[in-house]
């Protein structure tokens, strides 16, 4: 059985490296000793249970949460502290969350292009052109005028998507992305997703939904009490996993 890996055009340098990465919140000790590489045109699915530090480790590539301890780099660059270069960073990965943090009073195309228009200085007519052709893309074309209200939550998550992308990010990185959604609008999302992973897009995924893991990532990631516990590809993940927590775990969602 081939993995994504070997379907997927050739996986690149390392583009995000975590070293010895830790972080506190308080007395809680929610990363512990993170060492965690991620090629370009890699797509890494992060799994475990809740509290384990997934989304805490998503939020802290993109610098939403400060670190500790250790290093992030992104592309050989350390992650600045603030200011300017933060801002520049940010710009170089898109983040898509739970909730979808679209702007309510603009319409989906001001949604998709404010961030190219004010980040990146693209020109609106460029822009817009760009975030017709990535509306297209992720299936909403159509509805571009409308606003986030007036679109079901699995549509204004796809925007997201679109959103994230029209800033040309090296690293896509997604916390969550079908937790808020209905059942029926979760396959949508994730669609998008797959065919952003066979695109050769770099990808970091916090996620509950094991189908994607296996289908598309190169990759699984299991974290459990603030560490990366195990790492390996899907089929050996979900059918061999060697620690009794990822054992444990597997045992667990996997009946249901």
């Amino acid at each position: 059985m081939t993995s994504a890996g070997e379907t997927r055009a050739a996986i690149g340098q390392p583009l995000v490296v975590l070293d010895h990465v830790d972080k506190w919140f308080g007395q809680l000790h929610v990363l512990r000793d993170i060492n965690l590489t991620v090629n370009r045109g890699e797509v890494v699915v992060v799994i475990g249970p809740s509290g384990s530090g997934k989304s805490t480790l998503c939020r802290a590539i993109n610098r939403l949460e400060t670190i500790d301890k250790g290093t992030i780099s992104l592309d050989g660059q350390p992650l600045p502290q603030e200011g300017k270069e933060l801002a520049r960073l940010r710009a170089e990965v898109g983040m898509v969350f739970q909730s979808f943090n679209l702007f309510a009073h603009k319409t989906i195309l001001e949604n998709v292009t404010l961030g190219p228009i004010k980040v990146r200085k693209q020109k609106q007519a460029d822009a817009e052109r760009r975030a017709k052709e990535l509306l297209d893309r992720v299936g909403v074309a159509h509805q571009a005028a409308k606003y986030p209200a007036q679109l079901s939550g699995g549509q204004q998550q796809r925007v997201a998507i679109a959103r994230a992308l029209a800033m040309e990010p090296k690293v896509m990185l997604f916390d969550e992305p079908t937790s808020a959604l209905d059942p029926e609008m979760i396959a949508e999302v994730l669609d998008v997703m797959v065919e952003l992973a066979e695109g050769g897009m770099t990808m970091i995924v916090v996620t509950h939904e094991m189908g994607f893991a296996r289908e598309a990532a190169n990759r699984v990631v299991f974290m459990a009490d603030g560490q990366v516990v195990e790492e390996n590809d899907p089929e050996t993940f979900f059918t061999r996993p060697q620690s009794d927590r990822a054992k444990d775990f597997l045992g667990k969602i996997l009946k249901h």
